[in-house]
């Protein structure tokens, strides 16, 4: 059973993303303000749900939420960046996008930069813990596998509609027999074999 506040707090948001580990498209983030009262038998880690739970529970966020934002950081800026730091800020941007201002910010994992002036806390595995941070990885899950389905038609060789842009064995043959796109990590290491040079 999931816990429904961390802080005491009323407006406490959690937040969460997905895609940090995938070699091409963005971090996608999402931040969640939860009534006290909600309840939803299914809630749970995105990653412990099957799509079609997902994107069942999508939309009864949307509707009981007192607030919610979903932010994205394109590969470019990952690359920029770094995808710790796109996290971040990926995470502090849908947190700009609620539309009532939380108290209180609970974020999944272990690192956070402080947002304004509004006390946080880390939680490792805080998707499995705390009702308002699944939600955000649910939300963050679903728009981030929306995107590359549709990014899917524009490359379908990468098959992005079932790997979602992770590094499985059928993306990594893809990248070797057709080169990368504009929609790869340039900063990542998109195939085992490459090396860094020494120049």
């Amino acid at each position: 059973m999931l816990a429904s506040n961390y802080s005491g707090f009323t407006l406490e948001a959690g937040t969460d993303e997905a895609g940090r580990g995938c070699l091409s498209g963005p971090v996608v983030a999402a931040a969640v303000i939860l009534p006290k009262d909600f309840t939803h038998p299914l809630l749970n880690d995105s990653k412990q749900l099957s799509e079609k739970r997902r994107d069942e529970l999508r939309p009864f966020i949307e509707e009981n939420a007192i607030a919610f934002g979903v932010s994205f950081v394109w590969q470019e800026e990952v690359d920029k960046i770094n995808v710790l730091q796109a996290s971040i800020t990926g995470m502090h941007r849908s947190i700009e996008m609620l539309k009532t201002q939380p108290e209180f910010i609970i974020v999944d994992g272990n690192k956070f930069k402080d947002y304004k002036d509004i006390p946080h806390k880390t939680i490792v595995k805080g998707d499995a813990k705390y009702l308002s941070i699944a939600a955000a990885s649910v939300l963050a899950k679903t728009y981030r596998d929306e995107y590359m389905a549709k990014i899917h038609q524009e490359f379908p060789m990468y098959n992005w509609k079932k790997n979602k842009g992770y590094p499985t064995k059928e993306h990594r043959n893809a990248i070797r027999k057709f080169g990368a796109t504009q929609y790869h990590r340039k900063t990542f290491k998109l195939l085992p074999e490459q090396i860094k040079l020494d120049l």
